[in-house]
């Protein structure tokens, strides 16, 4: 839970990929879940380990991509082509 806003843990995994995905702005988390920059960071800060969360604050900060108002006008969707393909990552069973 953050502040106020009961979160379960699926939607608590989504905003965390959301936030290291290098092209979801966090203006894309603030409209799917209500979370501005500030709280999407409080959250990181609580649900990450320490290094992870240092390595993801290093990450994002001044990071274009992350923020609509520094995007360049070729960046035209919010994930990468290969990325929410069917059985992406998973091994088949022989």
């Amino acid at each position: 839970m953050i502040d106020t806003v009961p979160l379960d843990r699926a939607t608590i995994s989504r905003i965390i990929e959301m936030a290291w995905e290098d092209r979801t702005p966090f203006e894309a988390i603030e409209d799917l879940y209500g979370l501005n920059e500030a709280r999407v960071i409080k959250l990181m800060r609580s649900e990450l380990k320490p290094t992870s969360f240092r390595n993801w604050r290093a990450r994002v900060s001044g990071r274009p991509t992350k923020h609509k108002a520094l995007r360049s006008e070729d960046v035209e969707r919010g994930y990468a082509p290969a990325q929410y393909k069917p059985n992406h990552g998973l091994k088949r069973r022989s």
